[in-house]
């Protein structure tokens, strides 16, 4: 059964093997990262680790019975009270259910775990598959996000309030 972890210093081989894997499927519905976050991918994932450490993110990892991973599940731009959700999983799970369970994992976490009362999510609108994983993780539409947000793309941002 896969476990949602949190980000620790030895799952960089199974992020990046993640990564590579899906490269081509993420780039299709959230843009490719580009050659420069695999090039400098060791300096960026520890960069995540100093952030998570000062409390201005805080990272998970869905991982597998065998180590591999299945996802990032991840919360960004942590104040008071309210975080950004962001997440990806592997093309070999995908529309199975675990993106949408593991992001109810991540808010009961964010409320429990963190303090958190609020999260917030974008998508773009040609992002069916993210836009019912919100749906179905209790997020409500709340205004349009642009293509600052979304990485060219214009979409939807959504919120969910938070209880333990």
């Amino acid at each position: 059964m896969p476990e949602l972890k949190r980000l620790q210093a030895d799952h960089a081989p199974a992020v990046l093997a993640f990564e590579l894997a899906n490269r081509t499927y993420f780039a299709a519905s959230v843009g490719d990262r580009g050659d420069d976050f695999f090039d400098r991918f060791t300096d960026r994932y520890n960069a995540s680790l100093a952030e998570q450490e000062a409390g201005v993110c805080a990272f998970y990892v869905l991982v597998a019975g065998d180590g591999s991973v299945l996802g990032r599940f991840n919360l960004y731009d942590v104040e008071v009270g309210a975080a950004r959700l962001g997440y990806r999983v592997a093309e070999r799970v995908a529309g199975r259910g675990v993106a949408t369970a593991s992001v109810r994992e991540l808010c009961w976490l964010a409320a429990v775990v963190h303090g958190l009362g609020t999260l917030r999510a974008a998508t773009s609108h040609d992002n069916l598959a993210s836009r019912r994983v919100l749906a179905k993780a209790g997020f409500v539409p709340v205004g349009p996000a642009g293509p600052a947000d979304l990485g060219g793309r214009c979409g939807t941002w959504y919120q969910r309030g938070l209880q333990p």
